[in-house]
């Protein structure tokens, strides 16, 4: 079986500081991957003009994301629309793990964009005990259980009809619009959740005019949690710590954009992203060197 490629750079985030890092480390002539999702950068794709960003005044913000795509695709760069569910570090390598595959890479470039902050009243308290973010992850727990997704954008409904193979009863609030890749057996609850309770564990999610009794709560395609991705990363003021090269706590995981801090905007996110890309390439040089003289 032959061994599975390593990448020298992955790039977690197709928006504005994620394809400035690709970019940028494939200008040094590494080997790098894009994770992103299905719409790359929603605040910039929504944007209906952009007036700040140099040489491109007044242009639509779906355009200027259309040109960023235009030119990673152009140099050869490949872009896979993976979510991402954790990644771990183990040696010299990262593991990340996506619902479709696991890719190993050098180094890290994370540019996931705001960083998710609990919208919930009880949703902190009740993380990892009745709570999640990825029903791939902790979805076995939960065979022949009741539950609900929570959906902020369509790529839950995946996740819906995975569970509905396993679960008993599967509620699904879409906050999105209306859903349209549903099996039957997944019952749509439109309204707002309010907020999760119970004792010990969950047992209901609020909504305004309704409760559901159930035995978990999935959050599912809002932004993902860095400490979510990166088990003990440093984070500050609810947004990843870096040093000037764009390191976090973590040697070999670099970050940049919106989920370093503000202000969130798409000039000091494609230069943020171009200094992680250069430091991570660098990264991977210098690592390699080291090996090189250890074996001399």
């Amino acid at each position: 079986m032959p061994e599975q490629h390593i990448y020298d750079v992955a790039v977690i985030g197709c928006g504005p500081a994620g394809l400035s890092a690709a970019i940028n480390v494939k200008v040094r002539n590494r080997d790098v991957i894009v994770l992103g999702a299905e719409v790359c950068s929603p605040p910039l794709d929504k944007a209906p003009r952009i007036d700040n960003y140099l040489g491109f005044a007044g242009i639509p913000g779906a355009m200027l994301r259309d040109k960023f795509l235009e030119h990673a695709t152009s140099m050869g760069i490949e872009i896979r629309r993976n979510k991402v569910a954790a990644v771990i570090p183990d040696g010299d390598v990262f593991f990340i793990t996506t619902r479709e595959e696991t890719i190993l890479a050098q180094t890290v470039v994370m540019a996931t964009g705001t960083p998710y902050r609990p919208r919930l009243k009880g949703e902190e308290e009740f993380l990892g005990r009745g709570l999640s973010y990825c029903a791939t992850c902790d979805g076995p727990l939960y065979r022949g259980k009741d539950i609900v997704i929570i959906a902020h954008s369509p790529e839950a409904e995946i996740e819906a009809n995975y569970m509905a193979e396993i679960c008993r009863q599967v509620y699904f609030v879409p906050l999105f619009g209306e859903p349209q890749n549903l099996e039957e057996k997944v019952q749509v609850v439109p309204g707002q959740p309010t907020r999760v309770a119970g004792d010990n564990k969950v047992t209901s999610l609020h909504l305004e005019d309704k409760i559901l009794t159930v035995d978990g709560v999935f959050i599912v395609g809002a932004e993902t949690p860095p400490e979510r991705l990166f088990p003990g990363i440093e984070m500050k003021d609810n947004h990843i710590k870096v040093d000037r090269n764009m390191q976090t706590s973590i040697p070999g995981l670099f970050a940049a954009g919106d989920c370093v801090g503000p202000p969130y905007q798409v000039a000091k996110s494609v230069g943020e992203g171009q200094v992680a890309g250069l430091s991570a390439a660098k990264f991977v040089v210098a690592r390699r060197s080291q090996k090189g003289q250890a074996k001399i």
